[in-house]
């Protein structure tokens, strides 16, 4: 608490030469300088603590709202200063014009007896600002005290509940991570197994692929046996007893193309189970083609089959010789297409 309350007659009597108002100036400066280290002191005393709290505080989430506080009581402390600084430049201001008009002061003096009032009336402002704001200071002071007593309370709980949490997380982590040793376990297992039968399936496809090039380098028999077959269906136009036994061979070697057919179809499985590459992906577009041509190989003796018989009736005349030919030439080639028997087993 500061007291600036100056008696009206008192004042009176020190104005009425140089000397007494020099000393009033003086007491009035001397007031306000002592007013401005206690405010000073004050500021000091909420620097030291600010300090404090923000080394108490430093750890904690309440720092930013904390910094605020502190930064309101700076700014408090500022306008106190700032109206300290402001009456001391209005006292600065009255001493030189007091300096400057000593020959004038009785037709100012009560000019200077109402700055002088006004003078006071500013004092008892300040005084009761500064007053307020100490206590509003202090009380927010003792809040802070409370939340960081309550702050400590929270920050031991939640480290108990940290620890239990921690010790919780490290006993599912172990627990992971024992699953985790047998999965990769039960892969390296299985990557062996893998291994082996990858390796099992190469040398299937290596024992495949020679079968399929063989089976390559009969297509062209194949095309000269259709074409044989073919000059023979021109040919059937014998006798029907001749016919019906070149039919009958017909049929034969119709049953021998559709296994040789089906024992390709079963190889062709056999290799789409390797899952090669480039070299099956061509076998297997050949042996489509072979199909087709089986296929429509098949078509033409059934057709010509129908067309001997229907001719058969209207042309006369076998050569033998010329028939034997062909059709022992188309045997031959039949025997060196069909495959192994223990080739289609495999």
């Amino acid at each position: 608490m500061w007291s600036f309350e100056l008696d009206g007659a008192a004042t009176e009597r020190e104005v009425l030469g140089n000397g007494g108002k020099v000393q009033t100036l003086t007491w009035k400066t001397s007031s306000l300088f002592n007013m401005e280290e206690e405010v000073l002191k004050v500021s000091k005393k909420l620097a030291a603590s600010e300090d404090d709290l923000q080394e108490a505080l430093s750890t904690v989430s309440l720092a930013t709202r904390l910094q605020q506080d502190i930064s309101t009581l700076h700014a408090s402390v500022m306008a106190m200063q700032a109206d300290e600084n402001s009456a001391s430049r209005d006292l600065q201001t009255v001493n030189a014009h007091f300096l400057n008009v000593t020959e004038t002061w009785q037709e100012r003096l009560a000019a200077i007896s109402s700055d002088l009032a006004a003078l006071k009336a500013e004092s008892r402002e300040a005084h009761a600002g500064a007053t307020d704001q100490v206590n509003e200071a202090e009380r927010r002071a003792r809040l802070l005290e409370e939340r960081l007593q309550e702050l400590e309370d929270s920050t031991k709980r939640n480290a108990r509940v940290l620890e239990r949490t921690e010790e919780d997380d490290t006993k599912r982590t172990q627990e992971h991570l024992d699953w985790n040793t047998k999965q990769i376990h039960h892969l390296e297992v299985q990557i062996s197994s893998l291994s082996k039968k990858e390796a099992e399936l190469t040398a299937q496809l290596e024992e495949h692929i020679p079968r399929a090039q063989e089976c390559e380098r009969h297509l062209p028999q194949v095309e000269e046996a259709v074409r044989a077959i073919l000059r023979l269906g021109g040919d059937l136009s014998g006798a029907e007893k001749r016919l019906e036994e070149v039919t009958l061979q017909v049929f034969g070697t119709e049953d021998s193309m559709l296994k040789a057919l089906n024992e390709i179809l079963e190889i062709r499985q056999e290799l789409d189970t390797l899952h090669a590459q480039n070299s099956i992906l061509k076998m297997k577009n050949e042996l489509s083609v072979v199909k087709e041509a089986v296929r429509e190989l098949t078509m033409v003796l059934k057709e010509n089959t129908i067309d001997s018989q229907r001719d058969a009736l209207e042309e006369e005349g076998w050569k033998e010789e010329e028939e034997e030919e062909p059709w022992e030439e188309w045997e031959k080639d039949e025997e060196m297409t069909q495959p192994l028997p223990g080739d289609i087993t495999e």
